[in-house]
């Protein structure tokens, strides 16, 4: 079985936990320092023959083009995470539509690829944002990464598939690929990647990992530049979102390393057309789909 493993290439301070007005009107001034860590990502998959979907911010392409072209030169998946970083909660449709239409022309343009995936910035296709689904069809991307099947305090839909899925919106289908979780017990814990991928000691995670793939489930992994960055700048904020943040990001490379070494993995594109559109055998829907989530409207 062959698994996904996907980066968000966003800048350090461009998290939502600290997101602000106040700093948002400084990040052209502020310190970047995605090239570098995007760059020790690269050199880990290269190390192992690796590639990944990189799920970029047009912001992010604008300014660093020749980046974006290298990643893609190496034969990674470019795909999209939105321009500017704004969760979806904040956005009306025909906002969303303009971003997520700037950003995919930018990757495009700079690449000379379809960019055929989208995952929105800090996972914010919930129950009450379902509505940009359609729109993702109507501007052209064939799957979304962006629901996550767990309870969290800022995104999820908890009782949403878990499996790699497809959705019948009123544009028609588009694919879901969920980050991965693991049921044990009662609880549905999210294994997937970023604060996670960091929290649990590497031995724990890849039991849960082992998990998930004995249930017949390709893993879909996430992490982002900045989490092989220890030395970033500190940023203000909550007491919880520095810990979310910043807790053992000197652990994040050699896990990566170790992961990247543990299972097979390809980009996101590649898994996909592999799987049955009716979910035969191992990737069946799950049969209690949360009303709302079988048949999409904009």
């Amino acid at each position: 079985m062959k698994h996904c493993i996907s980066f968000d290439i966003e800048e350090h301070f461009q998290v939502a936990a600290f997101d602000c007005s106040a700093r948002r009107r400084h990040w052209d001034v502020l310190q970047s320092r995605v090239e570098k860590s995007t760059e020790t990502i690269l050199t880990l998959l290269d190390s192992v023959n690796v590639k990944a979907t990189m799920f970029i911010l047009g912001w992010v392409a604008e300014r660093h083009g020749d980046m974006v072209k290298h990643i893609a030169n190496a034969g990674h998946e470019i795909a999209c995470h939105g321009y500017s970083h704004e969760l979806i909660s904040v956005q009306s449709p025909p906002k969303f539509r303009d971003d997520v239409r700037r950003a995919k022309g930018i990757l495009e343009d700079l690449t000379g690829q379809p960019v055929l995936g989208y995952r929105a910035p800090t996972f914010s296709i919930t129950k009450e944002t379902i509505w940009a689904l359609p729109i993702l069809v109507e501007e052209g991307f064939l799957y979304d990464s962006s629901i996550v099947p767990a309870v969290h305090d800022s995104y999820g839909i908890p009782d949403a598939n878990p499996l790699i899925h497809s959705l019948d919106t009123t544009a028609g289908i588009i694919w879901e690929v969920p980050p991965s979780t693991c049921d044990v017990g009662w609880m549905r814990i999210p294994v997937g990647g970023g604060g996670y991928f960091r929290l649990f000691p590497y031995p724990v995670l890849r039991w849960l990992l082992k998990k998930v793939e004995g249930n017949g489930q390709p893993l879909v992994m996430y992490l982002h530049p900045w989490e092989v960055d220890p030395d970033q700048p500190r940023m203000k904020g909550s007491m919880l979102s520095r810990f979310r943040h910043y807790n053992n990001l000197h652990k994040t490379q050699a896990r990566l390393s170790q992961l990247l070494h543990d299972f097979p993995f390809v980009p996101i594109r590649e898994l996909l057309p592999h799987l049955d559109v009716n979910m035969t055998e191992g990737m069946q829907e799950v049969a209690d789909t949360p009303a709302g989530l079988e048949h999409i409207s904009s």
